[in-house]
């Protein structure tokens, strides 16, 4: 991999980004163990999603490098944190990046459906 696609597919994030990232992949939350075992192998219409990528100052917790996508499932504490999510999903829009968000418990309960609203979100994209 070149410098350059190096650097975009991670928009410059930083090596201690990068760090966290591989050391969240080991964490994964019961809701993101379920959304993986739909997105990954290329599963969702033949779509690369990658999990904990580091995308500037952030981690997505699954980004689709060709569809320029976050998917993020947001647990209990972003109930707490909404000005800051706004704020992250500005800053990632800024960099050409979509984002669709679920709650655990939409991903737990319904991954079917959440399957089939990254599906149509990515054929709208």
């Amino acid at each position: 991999m070149t410098q350059e696609n190096f650097d975009n597919l991670f928009y410059g994030a930083s090596a201690k980004i990068r760090e966290n990232a591989k050391l969240l992949r080991k964490e994964l939350t019961t809701a993101e163990k379920v959304l993986w075992n739909k997105l990954r192998n290329r599963q969702l219409n033949g779509l690369k999603f990658r999990r904990q990528h580091p995308i500037d100052i952030f981690i997505a917790d699954f980004y689709c490098h060709e569809k320029k996508l976050v998917v993020e499932v947001d647990g209990q504490i972003h109930n707490k944190q909404k000005e800051y999510d706004e704020g992250r999903t500005a800053e990632l829009q800024r960099l050409g990046v979509s984002v669709i968000r679920f709650t655990n418990e939409e991903v737990e309960n319904h991954v079917r459906d959440v399957y089939q609203r990254i599906l149509t979100f990515c054929e709208d994209l």
